[in-house]
């Protein structure tokens, strides 16, 4: 499974992952294509370490790779 852990600056570390990514199986995949929305973004799912609330959101199917830490943080701080 493929995941990105940033901090933000309260401190907190946040560890980001694709919804569905964990899962290796066929309907995992056909729930991958079936939740990304027509703009082309994926649900992701970023869990705290501490007392904050996970929060769920729609990036696009790169953010992976081409989403700064900063970027990442700013559409966590958006959502929380």
């Amino acid at each position: 499974m493929k995941q990105r852990e940033v901090t933000d600056n309260q401190n907190t570390t946040w560890t980001c992952v694709q919804a569905y990514a964990a899962v290796n199986s066929e309907a995992a995949e056909k729930a991958t294509v079936i939740s990304e929305n027509a703009a082309g973004e994926v649900p992701v799912v970023c869990t705290p370490r501490g007392g904050a609330q996970t929060v769920r959101l729609q990036l696009p199917k790169s953010w992976l790779a081409e989403y700064s830490d900063e970027q990442l943080v700013q559409e966590i701080i958006q959502q929380a």
